[in-house]
């Protein structure tokens, strides 16, 4: 006889502590970054919200804007163990997750023996990552989605916790090569990092070209935060939140939409991973917040990150001047 479900009440009772003291650890985790990070309070809050679901992070945005820095702060104040892989067109896959080499033993037999490459950390900066060839991107396919890579038919476990940001600039298209929809499906959210206001750029020039800048510091373990990724899982999800989010969905793809934009202009929408991580997404949004639950406001601030990348335009709304952004926007407002 299945074991029954606790009732939604007994579970936040469970869990309300443990959400309290998460809130507490965030809330060092953001100091520690606002250190490094100066403005882009936006995008430090949606990579946490991606590290806390367990995914991964597109991160699209002109050069200067910090993204490599981010990533290489995100690595010290998580301790998380990191690299770096700069993708650059002649980059190999074996560059990425690593080879055999055949040893001679004293007895003079002969052996393989496997050197793993970069991808074997907690924090994998992907810089540039629409620079490499198809051949090497897809590389990164089986250790984004499995944890694990097969190198020789054998295969090998990734540290836990795994994840990997990448870069990506989206105004220098010549050498590039654009990600296939399989992999930009996995990558959780797609954040666009901007240009800082007056206030952070200032407070970013006056902290970075002085004498000495003051590192930062650790703030959490990998310990806890797989520990955080366990109890998102946990924080229960009202029935409207649900809705919601099965409309938000359902309503991007032409062929089950009621949305009139959607039917005329979308060549093809998110599939059920999208989801997925508004599911995920939304829970690490109202604990990243210290609140319990998620609320249909978590699902329409992150609804564009989670399916900007996952959503393609056909030729007629190119022509016509219809963006993404605006249909996006659209099925926002239909779920109120």
């Amino acid at each position: 006889m299945p074991t029954p479900m606790p009732a939604p009440a007994a579970a936040d009772a469970a869990t309300l502590d443990e959400v309290e003291a998460l809130a507490a650890g965030i809330a060092a985790v953001r100091r520690e970054i606002a250190h490094a990070i100066h403005g882009q309070e936006e995008v430090v809050d949606q990579t946490l919200i991606t590290l806390l679901s367990g995914g991964h992070v597109l991160l699209v945005g002109v050069p200067g804007l910090g993204k490599s820095r981010l990533v290489e702060t995100l690595a010290v104040v998580l301790g998380l163990a990191s690299k770096r892989v700069q993708f650059t067109p002649d980059l190999m896959p074996a560059d990425i997750l690593g080879s055999e080499v055949l040893d001679e033993l004293p007895d003079g037999t002969r052996r393989f023996r496997f050197v793993p490459g970069p991808v074997f950390c907690q924090l994998l900066m992907a810089d540039e990552i629409n620079r490499a060839s198809p051949r090497t991107q897809s590389a990164l396919l089986q250790a984004m989605q499995e944890q694990r890579v097969a190198i020789g038919g054998v295969e090998h476990a990734l540290p836990r916790p795994f994840h990997v940001l990448a870069t990506q600039n989206p105004i220098e298209q010549e050498g590039t090569y654009p990600l296939p929809e399989a992999q930009l499906d996995r990558f959780l959210l797609e954040i666009r990092v901007t240009y800082p206001d007056l206030a952070a750029e200032r407070s970013m020039l006056l902290a970075t070209t002085g004498a000495a800048e003051a590192p930062p510091r650790p703030a959490m373990t990998a310990e806890a935060l797989m520990a955080a990724q366990a109890l998102i899982r946990r924080l229960p999800v009202g029935e409207s939140v649900l809705e919601a989010i099965l409309a938000l969905v359902r309503g991007g793809r032409p062929e089950s939409s009621e949305e009139p934009l959607v039917r005329d202009y979308v060549a093809w929408g998110p599939g059920p991973r999208a989801a997925q991580a508004l599911m995920l997404a939304s829970r690490a949004r109202a604990l990243l917040d210290g609140r319990l639950a998620p609320s249909i406001d978590d699902v329409a601030a992150l609804a564009p990150p989670v399916l900007r990348h996952r959503m393609a335009l056909n030729y007629e709304a190119r022509a016509r001047g219809i963006t993404v952004a605006e249909v996006i926007e659209r099925l926002v407002e239909r779920i109120g």
